[in-house]
């Protein structure tokens, strides 16, 4: 196997693909041809060409053939997958929903589908459609069972304190991020960077490994390698390869000491109040108060709390002393520790520890 981590293969995907050892990776991510299907030139209005994507690496006899291409590859993905290992997969309107049936068929258990926005979108020259100003990915676990990576907190964090949506917005690749050789792209659907670092991000830990079977340029590699993950990745394109291969050797590693991200909730142990009660380390009783000491309320055996004639959760009776719909009760109470005023959730934090 570290034979095969932080490295990147030149050849056919598929080849390269069955020679990996079973539950090798964490993460796939994959951005396979999308069968776009043009089929004449494209031109603006001034009659200048598009360079839109019509590389052969892109073209397929039929839709037979690009299943079965799929198909095949998804398969041997799905195989190398780790049990609880998850898989992205992006496309357009051209393909991703024959990707998502043969996830489907194959028993991978979709998680969600996220929907890239994109504020620099290539207009509709001709007038005849919609602009196309989005791609989709889906983002599926091994089967229904798996325990993925979901870094909700972190994603939590990332948006202001808000739950992370499904809907993203980042503008296509370009600028200095894009690769150009005399002054041409050197790929034509080069991702940006932004939208790995919050896949990956969102759904490995540090030290992960990920795999990309249609490596391009690099991208997954590279913000892999920068935050802290190991990469595999296979490229059957010898100008790709060897621009990705240069771009990851010049890619820094981002340091250790900033790679943390925040503990999710639901890997910690739950803690309920009357925890604290039954195992003697609040007394029924104990005094409680707010930061200022001008709210008490008592302990009570069931693990509720009285506070003058209403009684309630320790969330409940928090919340209607401040008149709010909701309050974090562990965080709003303290108590009288012998000569210290603790805080009930460092008790709860101290219990977590001892459980761990």
């Amino acid at each position: 196997m570290q034979k095969l981590l932080n490295k990147i293969f030149y050849g056919n995907c598929i080849k390269k693909i069955k020679k990996i050892p079973d539950k090798s990776f964490d993460l796939v991510f994959a951005d396979p041809p999308y069968n776009l299907q043009i089929g004449e030139k494209l031109t603006r209005p001034d009659a200048s060409k598009v360079n839109g994507v019509n590389d052969r690496w892109d073209q397929f006899n039929s839709f037979e053939h690009y299943d079965k291409f799929c198909k095949e590859w998804l398969i041997e993905c799905k195989r190398i997958l780790k049990d609880n290992g998850s898989i992205w997969l992006i496309g357009s309107y051209h393909n991703i929903f024959r990707l998502g049936y043969l996830l489907q068929n194959l028993n991978f258990w979709i998680l969600n589908d996220i929907i890239w926005r994109k504020n620099n979108p290539m207009p509709n020259f001709k007038g005849t459609r919609f602009t196309n100003a989005h791609e989709t990915l889906i983002w599926a676990s091994k089967s229904k069972k798996s325990k993925y990576t979901f870094n909700y907190q972190s994603l939590k964090c990332f948006n202001d304190d808000l739950q992370m949506r499904s809907d993203w917005l980042f503008p296509i690749c370009s600028g200095k991020e894009r690769l150009k050789q005399k002054g041409k792209k050197v790929h034509s659907t080069q991702k940006p960077e932004a939208l790995l670092h919050r896949i990956i991000l969102a759904t490995t830990n540090k030290g992960d490994n990920i795999f990309d079977p249609f490596l391009g340029t690099g991208t997954t590699a590279v913000v892999a390698k920068k935050l802290g993950r190991n990469f595999c990745g296979i490229e059957k394109d010898k100008r790709y390869f060897k621009a990705a291969s240069e771009r990851i050797r010049n890619t820094l590693k981002i340091e250790d000491d900033y790679l943390d991200t925040i503990e999710n909730n639901k890997n910690k142990p739950r803690i309920p109040f009357g925890s604290l009660v039954e195992l003697g380390i609040l007394k029924p009783g104990s005094l409680l108060f707010d930061l200022k000491r001008g709210v008490n309320a008592k302990v009570m055996v069931d693990g509720s709390i009285k506070h003058k004639k209403i009684e309630g959760s320790i969330h409940k009776i928090a919340a209607k002393i401040i008149g709010a719909e909701s309050c974090n009760g562990w965080t709003y109470w303290h108590c009288k520790i012998g000569n210290s005023v603790v805080l009930i959730d460092d008790l709860r934090q101290r219990l977590i520890s001892k459980s761990n």
